[in-house]
């Protein structure tokens, strides 16, 4: 009794407030991130009936000719699209970094236009300009659209802001000394680049390769709308459970997912602590010297790649506002009439997606942020906090597609039995199959890390100092945290709520499978719509979900801009 009282002793009330934190935190992603995918490596090993077979299914998967096919599509799609996306992006972010360009931040922004899209609105804009009556083919410029050269293209355009902004990280941690010794010795550019740039960026290259491999490699929006009978892994998944009903194999096929995205995850840890340890304190920043012929040249490479970039989201404008392409060009807005989209439930699912977009941003972000807080600012509970942080980071490592899968897998059972016992473990979160909190549920947990990781970087950046005069004015942390962390950490948060907001908006993989009549939301009615022929209303809803998201985020940048003029002044 004696040592229970000078354990409880050493704990104060924060303690316990702390450490329910902590472990709210972990229980959240236990229940919401391992739980359905456990759910989903059980059910990869089991038959219909529930049955343990081991690696029968796999084994069924490997042999059958079409899913090999599927297989090889899919690595063919994944490294024609990284090669291409990568190239294009290596090219356009050095040249906004080292090159005197003009209007960088027009051309950059440009750049990241499609991140604001749905993936399907690519393929849209490839059918008007490729397709059989499209635009360019009527002008002579044909090319086998549909199948493995549109996805190629949809994907690779999809995955260049990926890549760029990941590559546009890793050209700013340059050291302009090694630049003035080449230049000192009378170093070539060709041998600069070689010798200097690329070691100097290698890290934030495989990282950029690694990230858009897997991006294309699970992607299923270009695959759904210009693929064709062009069959790759994600669209297997979806007739799989979807179309046949077959949740092993749509499990079998899930685990498959997994591998680039694991993968990815490791390298990407790796990299990132390659590329943390390569700067130095005495570093020099990158002095951009002017080249007119090279500056001319990137200039030209930026001009194009922006104005490719704003031809495709034109065409979907344009498509989104005539009656029919391509014998009635009369002007119309009848396509973004809501009410008549989807068999009438277009303004339903407009709703609901705004309604989920909303709640997963304001609770990811009041999650995240509190979690890494308490992980980052805690100096007990190590255990604890090391394991908050594992589960925090794994969602990087799980594809959209996978976790759809899992919580379909999970939330849709009413109970699960125990093995070797006729008795069974009743499902208390059954309930919310089939509502929108299960689309939140799965917005928050696919979208966790990215916010994760930029608010544990906004809480490292704060002087420690703050919790220790807190502590020594006996100023509870609570306190300290609403009227110090939270103010000064205040862009960080608002940028994770963005972050949220719009991937929520847009993202299709993570939520086809959770997709209800009694819970439409647009991104999956887009698929259908596209696959019924209402191709000129699909578009028209992209470029609904494309204006709000650009609509937000410039709302966040003059936030941003004016917060910061005011803090200059």
């Amino acid at each position: 009794m004696k040592k229970r009282n000078n354990w409880l002793r050493r704990f104060s009330k924060e303690d316990f407030v702390r450490a329910a934190a902590i472990y709210g935190i972990i229980v959240f992603l236990f229940v919401f991130l391992a739980c359905p995918l456990v759910t989903l490596f059980v059910k990869a090993f089991q038959d219909k009936d529930g049955f343990f077979v081991g690696l029968a299914q796999f084994r069924e998967y490997f042999t059958s000719k079409a899913m090999v096919y599927s297989i090889s599509n899919t690595f063919v799609i994944s490294i024609s699209s990284t090669v291409i996306s990568v190239l294009l992006a290596f090219v356009f972010s050095y040249s906004l970094s080292r090159k005197n360009v003009p209007f960088k931040s027009f051309f950059r922004y440009v750049g990241m236009i499609p991140i604001f899209a749905p993936t399907m609105l690519l393929g849209i804009a490839l059918i008007y300009l490729f397709g059989n009556q499209g635009i360019l083919t009527a002008l002579g410029l044909k090319i086998p659209l549909y199948g493995k050269t549109g996805i190629i293209i949809a994907e690779s355009i999809y995955c260049f802001p990926v890549a760029t902004t990941i590559l546009m990280v890793a050209f700013s941690a340059a050291d302009n000394r090694l630049y003035e010794a080449a230049d000192t010795m009378r170093t070539s550019a060709l041998r600069k680049m070689i010798t200097i740039t690329i070691p100097n960026v290698k890290y934030g290259l495989i990282n950029a390769i690694f990230v858009t491999f897997t991006y294309s490699f699970t992607d299923f929006g270009a695959p759904s709308v210009v693929g064709g009978n062009y069959n790759v892994l994600a669209t297997d998944v979806y007739k799989q459970v979807v179309g046949q009903q077959n949740f092993n194999m749509g499990a079998v096929v899930g685990m498959i997912l997994l591998f680039p995205a694991v993968l990815s995850f490791f390298v990407d840890w790796f990299t990132n602590q390659k590329q943390s340890s390569s700067i130095s304190s005495k570093s020099v920043p990158y002095q951009i010297k002017p080249h007119p012929v090279s500056d001319v040249a990137a200039t030209v490479f930026c001009v194009l790649v922006s104005l490719a970039m704003i031809l495709f989201f034109a065409v979907a404008l344009f498509a989104s506002l005539i009656k029919l392409w391509p014998y009635n060009l009369t002007f119309t807005l009848d396509n973004y009439n809501l009410a008549k989209a989807g068999s009438g439930s277009g303004l339903a699912a407009f709703r609901n997606s705004i309604l989920v977009s909303l709640i997963s941003a304001l609770l990811g972000t009041v999650v995240t942020f509190l979690g890494a807080y308490m992980i980052e600012k805690t100096k007990k509970f190590y255990i604890s906090r090391k394991i908050a942080y594992f589960l925090s980071i794994t969602p990087l490592a799980i594809p959209g597609t996978v976790v759809g899968l899992s919580f379909i897998m999970f939330f849709n059972a009413p109970s699960f039995g125990i093995p070797f016992s006729e008795y069974a473990l009743i499902n208390p979160l059954h309930g919310i199959y089939g509502t929108i909190w299960i689309l939140v549920f799965a917005n928050m947990i696919h979208f966790y890390s990215v916010p994760f990781s930029t608010a544990t970087t906004a809480l490292k950046g704060l002087d420690r100092e703050f919790e220790t005069v807190s502590e020594s004015l006996a100023v509870p942390f609570y306190r300290t945290f609403f009227r110090v962390t939270v103010p000064l950490c205040l862009p960080a948060i608002c940028e994770m709520g963005v972050y949220f907001f719009v991937n929520s908006l847009v993202t299709v993989s993570a939520v086809v499978f959770l997709y209800s009549p009694t819970a439409p939301i647009t991104s999956v009615m887009i698929v259908s719509m596209q696959g019924a022929g209402q191709t000129a209303p699909a578009a028209a809803m992209c470029m609904l979900l494309l204006f709000i998201n650009l609509a937000v985020r410039l709302v966040y940048e003059g936030l941003r801009c004016r917060s910061a003029a005011k803090r200059n002044v």
